[in-house]
């Protein structure tokens, strides 16, 4: 069978995601490595998700806000643990301005030297902190629950799109608590936040748990995180929330007063989410002929392609399009108006057809003179491509049918696209009793190794080390300990002490 991309997803993932993201116009290099200029039809999926994320995390009682993008230098010094973890990816601005270098190029002014150097900001605990410490005096004060929609930066090595990008968007939460059960019951309910998120509006399933000891993030207590599985067996850390205790509190002075008049230092949370899950979205639901976009988060649910032929009768099927368009935007799917594009760009109607079928659009309604005649138009689901004889699923009903049924097409959409990862995801969990089983289970040309869930004893300090070390040689990480695990029942599979919990062990991205 010809799909639509060049390259499929057997032949060579990686290079089938690209295409992926070039096809369907999601973004595009920008000419500085590791930055991406992301097109319209890829920065209104994130305008989807972050409309969606923001609901979710207002509903819980959280403010917008906005800090510098540059922060000083002294306030990551104040925190060792966290600059330890940043240090290599942090890009800083040391002047203010350039001037030429006499050879007709620019250089930095060696007069307009900084007094200190600011670091362009790779996640934003020391900033926030600092306003936390000066607003926070007395417990009547707490909570505190700020979240931030910005960029970041952080000097990656080896880049991909939405992936692992130098700057990428996310947003960022910060909250400040009296007590560290407080702060802990924060972490989960947010962890809880972008679980639903993701498999509510991404269709994207996910196994929610506590990451291990050495995963998690610089300065946290402990780190929480959401997983996903892509086509290609790997893992995704899609989001992650994470306990930090008293510890940036004790960095930043962030003390207040308690009811008994004594003072306290704080406890705090962080947590984030970002455009690597674009690329989950990608990852998860494209297939060869390109992206499928969940309905919650298509800009465009339904794209209407009327097939011209630059003639004057084209007047007249512009208005029966535009009259389904109207119509169509009067009904409500998941709860907001249905989002229906009307595609009137010059061209044949099969490459914009085919065009909007790599973009993922949901519903591809195409509408011919014929069909205007009888009253039809022609419907493609973008979930459901092809017949079992290898056709096109282009199927005529009449108007009104189609008018009455889309909501429900895009309800089924929907939980299609879900069941169908989810189905993926259950059959590539393997248990795996012994450190035996883990490298067969990896070995070279395992096609579709998936995700290992094994027992272990949680080692801490040197015994981790050991663990991470002979992992690693597997290019294998420990990904997080998931919430609804089966209780233990024999080993750790890397000690061979009495287990405590289960843990899982995949590739990643």
């Amino acid at each position: 069978m010809k799909h639509a991309l060049s390259v499929t997803r057997d032949q060579d993932f990686a290079a089938w995601y690209q295409a992926v993201i070039a096809e369907a116009d999601l973004a595009e290099e920008s000419g500085v490595r590791g930055c991406m200029v992301i097109r319209p039809w890829g920065y209104g999926i994130w305008e989807r998700m972050q409309r969606l994320l923001d609901d979710r995390i207002k509903a819980t009682g959280h403010e917008n806000c906005y800090f510098p993008l540059f922060i000083p230098l002294s306030y990551f010094e104040k925190e060792a643990e966290h600059v330890e973890g940043f240090a290599k990816e942090m890009a800083v601005v040391t002047h203010h301005r350039l001037i030429g270098d006499g050879k007709g190029g620019l250089m930095p002014d060696p007069s307009a030297k900084l007094e200190e150097p600011l670091v362009v900001r790779p996640t934003s605990e020391m900033v926030i902190g600092a306003a936390f410490a000066r607003w926070v005096q007395s417990w009547r004060d707490l909570p505190v629950l700020i979240n931030q929609w910005a960029n970041v930066v952080r000097w990656e090595m080896r880049t991909r799109m939405f992936l692992r990008t130098s700057e990428f968007l996310w947003q960022e939460g910060h909250t400040a608590h009296a007590t560290a059960q407080e702060a802990k019951d924060e972490t989960l309910r947010m962890l809880e936040v972008y679980r639903s998120f993701a498999e509510d509006d991404l269709a994207l399933p996910v196994v929610a748990g506590e990451k291990p000891e050495n995963e998690r993030f610089p300065g946290a207590v402990e780190t929480w995180s959401i997983e996903a599985m892509m086509q290609d067996g790997k893992a995704l850390q899609a989001g992650t929330s994470h306990f930090l205790g008293t510890n940036f509190a004790q960095a930043q002075g962030i003390k207040f007063q308690n009811a008994e008049g004594q003072l306290e230092l704080a406890n705090t949370t962080s947590w984030g989410v970002s455009t690597r899950m674009i690329g989950g979205v990608i990852m998860v639901h494209g297939d060869d002929d390109g992206l499928r976009v969940p309905p919650r988060i298509a800009p465009w649910q339904v794209v209407i392609v009327p097939m011209l032929r630059d003639q004057p009768e084209d007047e007249e099927l512009v208005r029966y399009c535009k009259d389904i368009q109207s119509n169509l935007a009067k009904l409500s799917a998941f709860g907001e108006p249905v989002r229906a594009l009307l595609d009137l760009k010059h061209g044949k109607a099969a490459t914009k057809r085919w065009g909007w079928v790599k973009k993922g659009a949901p519903v591809i309604v195409e509408v011919g003179g014929r069909d205007m005649a009888g009253g039809q138009v022609s419907v493609i689901r973008r979930d459901r491509l092809y017949r079992e004889d290898g056709k096109l699923d282009s199927v005529a009903r009449p108007r009104g049918d189609v008018e009455a049924d889309v909501v429900g097409l895009l309800e089924e959409i929907q939980a299609a696209l879900h069941e169908q990862a989810t189905a993926r995801m259950k059959a590539g969990i393997t248990p795996v009793a012994d450190f035996a089983g883990l490298e067969a289970h990896f070995a070279e040309g395992v096609k579709f190794p998936g995700f290992a869930e094994v027992q272990w004893a949680k080692p801490t300090g040197a015994a981790l080390e050991r663990v991470v070390e002979r992992l690693k040689a597997l290019k294998l990480t420990l990904r997080n300990v998931p919430t609804d695990a089966a209780p233990v029942d024999g080993a750790c599979v890397f000690t061979g002490e009495p287990a405590v919990e289960r843990v899982l062990v995949a590739r990643a991205y």
